[in-house]
């Protein structure tokens, strides 16, 4: 899933498992919406770090050039 998906049914599934008194149910939202985090995190640190690569290859690209 995706985090947007998993962060709707992590908080679908709390506010379930909270109407209904299911702790289990709740606790599986939160990890479901704390997975999303994880994962938005993760994406985040991935984008960054391509940029990096990208930067060091064209810094190369143009001292092999220039």
């Amino acid at each position: 899933m995706s985090e947007k998906s998993d962060r709707i049914s992590g908080r679908a599934k709390q506010a379930a498992g909270d109407l209904t008194g299911d702790e289990e149910l709740e606790r599986e939202g939160e990890v479901e919406e704390k997975s999303a985090d994880i994962k938005d995190r993760i994406g985040d640190v991935a984008d960054k770090a391509r940029e990096k690569v990208d930067d060091a290859v064209d810094s190369v690209k143009d001292r092999l050039q220039g």
